[in-house]
């Protein structure tokens, strides 16, 4: 980069699919390239091996799965240099190829599936609550702890939580442009949620309070459809009268959910292709549901060990595309 002092560490989180070789060659021809090993496979410990290598006093975070325009580091330093904010990044762009892929990055920025987060919208600009990957002044990172590595998901998520609980600020420019890939599988879709959602009851654990109450509504579902299940199983067992009433609720609730899943189905083939209206029914479904299961499970899980011993062969937190 013109006029930038810079550098690219790499924090290799003991990869087998050939990217350290790879890097090892580039590194050979780029002298400001610096490959540093991840032995704990954790994203967190990556992020802050990195962080307290780098010596310049800006750190741009890049994730892989992602394409980024060429200004991308710029528009992020000149952004955090304008504004005076703690934090900046740019909003979740998408891009996808195929069909399921393409209903997956569509439902990914409708407020149904993901609570209105900000940086969902690609347009919006100014304060928000989190953004994707980030730019940090170090000393800022040093001052709050980095990021916590007994959290092999959402760290970004409660980095950011610290940092606007001790008074910090994030802003989000549309100038600074990536372009995310999302799960191109119903199974992966499910996998990445679950994970978010069991992760999510550790960072809720450790603020007692959560980020926003947007985080509890799939759980809520959740639960209220196995509540709803479990009384008229015990409905059928004990030949009580009140099965019929409940069933009722529970169809009633049942009917709403998929009249809300319609509205958004269309409003989001409006803008993003009629062609994907059939199957965003089962994607937004994919996305509360595996994030409702994980989140009962790590409440569950919370009370029973110290989710800080789960590593990363586990179900809750291995990696899947």
């Amino acid at each position: 980069m013109v006029g930038i002092d810079w550098e690219i560490i790499v924090a290799d989180g003991m990869s087998d699919d050939g990217t350290a070789e790879i890097l090892r060659e580039y590194e050979k021809h780029c002298a400001l390239l610096r490959m540093i090993p991840n032995p704990g496979r954790i994203v967190s410990e990556g992020l802050n091996a990195a962080i307290m290598a780098a010596c310049g006093g800006v750190i741009i975070r890049m994730d892989a799965h992602t394409r980024y325009r060429s200004d991308y580091c710029r528009r992020c330093l000149e952004t955090l240099d304008e504004t005076q904010a703690d934090n900046v990044g740019g909003p979740a762009r998408t891009e996808a190829k195929g069909y399921l892929p393409s209903a997956v990055a569509a439902a990914y920025h409708s407020p149904f599936s993901t609570g209105g987060a900000g940086f969902h919208n690609p347009d919006r600009e100014g304060y928000v609550d989190t953004v994707p990957y980030g730019c940090w002044r170090k000393a800022t990172l040093i001052e709050l702890g980095l990021f916590d590595p007994t959290l092999v998901r959402n760290q970004d998520d409660e980095l950011n939580l610290r940092l606007l609980r001790m008074g910090g600020h994030i802003w989000q420019s549309p100038k600074i442009v990536s372009w995310y890939s999302p799960r191109s599988t119903l199974s992966g879709l499910f996998h990445q949620y679950f994970q978010y959602g069991y992760w999510k009851v550790a960072v809720i654990r450790k603020h007692v309070i959560p980020g926003s109450w947007r985080h509890l509504v799939p759980a809520a579902f959740v639960i209220a459809n196995t509540l709803f299940l479990l009384l008229q199983l015990g409905g059928v067992l004990s030949g009580s009268g009140w099965r019929l009433a409940t069933l009722k609720l529970w169809l009633t609730m049942a009917l709403l959910y998929s009249l809300a899943s319609l509205i958004a189905s269309l409003g989001t083939a409006r803008k993003r292709g009629w062609t994907l209206l059939p199957v965003l029914p089962v994607v937004f479904l994919a996305y509360h549901i595996s994030y409702g299961i994980g989140f009962v499970i790590g409440l569950f899980s919370s009370l029973a060990k110290d989710t800080s011993t789960i590593r990363t062969e586990s179900i809750f937190s291995k990696l899947t595309r």
